[in-house]
């Protein structure tokens, strides 16, 4: 038996949009990252890009369950002595919406160069509006 793997074609990519309002953010991002990855795939191949664009509208509706908008926080270090910072996820939301989620689906991709190549593939807006209608991307319930 031959084990076929996969090669890397930009043709076979889709668009995606996400609406990520009412959604769970754990929830939504791990959904997101198996569509980035393109685990959905029959033809899954772990070291080759293989996945889809996602587009991710309303990201300032997502839900966080419990009491996480006042105690989760979002870490930064200067790289001086003494310099981590801490920023709630209440804050965050209230200034950059679309970090909450990209760092969600950061955090489930690989560490290595193919994870940043993914990461790029991830577009997220904070209102219903993107400017990406002339790919055609289809609605994705989750």
């Amino acid at each position: 038996m031959k084990t076929l793997s996969k090669k890397f074609d930009a043709d076979a990519r889709k668009w995606v949009v996400v609406d990520a309002e009412g959604q769970v953010l754990g929830r939504l991002a791990s959904q997101i990252a198996v569509r980035l990855r393109g685990k959905h795939l029959p033809s899954f191949t772990p070291h080759v890009d293989t996945g889809d664009f996602v587009v991710v509208i309303n990201a300032e509706k997502v839900r966080l369950t419990g009491r996480k908008w006042d105690q989760k926080n979002y870490y930064r270090h200067s790289g001086y002595m003494g310099g981590l910072k801490a920023t709630p996820a209440k804050k965050l939301n209230q200034e950059h919406p679309d970090r909450i989620i990209t760092f969600a689906v950061r955090g489930m991709l690989p560490k290595n160069r193919l994870g940043r190549k993914l990461i790029k593939k991830l577009k997220v807006y904070a209102g219903p509006d993107h400017p990406h209608e002339a790919q055609q991307p289809e609605k994705l319930a989750l």
